[in-house]
């Protein structure tokens, strides 16, 4: 369920996305913010603007449903959303909200990397996370979570490659929407067939 929570902003954002007509500057959502659109991307603005609203609404119910606490992807996730879609709403321009999933996921991947070097176990995150699960040496789990890093580059590049790359980023909204969900479970169906000699039986968790 918490899930669904979690990505539920992008699916509000892309209704908005395919339902506003691009050249409509006087959608009631951008006159609610006072903003004047721009010349011909004015669903993306309005889906951004969505997606603030949204993504308040969602994570403050989290917010109360979680005993007033947030997870820290959860606060990074938040943060991200308002800094640069208040920037893409501020100065009309779609680049920012773009580069928010580029510079979202670098950093998930970063902090994936590094937060081996800031624990006294020097313990992967992945280990933390799936550490119940698998039954992993030391090195195994360094290259799991090395792995699990590449996902969230790859995510970052395939971003970056729809909003500004391909077809002048006609398609990057569909790509938000379902290519990011559909390559991060690929990704982890192919990751978890590989480790199947792995997970622990019943006899040993």
């Amino acid at each position: 369920m918490k899930a669904l929570f979690d990505y539920l902003p992008i699916i509000i954002f892309f209704y908005f996305y395919k339902t506003t007509d691009p050249k409509d500057n006087h959608h009631p959502l951008l006159e609610l913010i006072g903003s004047s659109g721009n010349l011909d991307q004015n669903h993306i603005l309005v889906a951004t603007c969505a997606l603030i609203i949204s993504t308040l609404v969602v994570y403050g119910v989290l917010f109360f449903a979680q005993k007033f606490r947030l997870e820290k992807m959860q606060w990074f996730i938040v943060v991200m959303s308002l800094i640069f879609g208040g920037i893409t709403l501020v100065f009309s321009d779609v680049t920012y909200i773009k580069l928010k999933a580029v510079i979202l996921n670098i950093g998930i991947g970063f902090g994936f990397l590094v937060t081996p070097l800031f624990n006294k176990a020097r313990m992967p995150i992945i280990q933390k996370l799936l550490g119940s699960m698998l039954e992993l040496s030391q090195k195994g789990w360094q290259r799991l979570n090395l792995a699990w890093c590449g996902q969230f580059f790859l995510l970052a590049a395939l971003h970056y490659f729809f909003g500004f790359l391909y077809k002048g980023g006609v398609y990057w909204g569909e790509f938000t929407a379902f290519g990011d969900i559909i390559v991060s479970l690929t990704y982890l169906a192919v990751i978890l067939f590989c480790l199947r000699r792995h997970f622990k039986t019943t006899d040993q968790g």
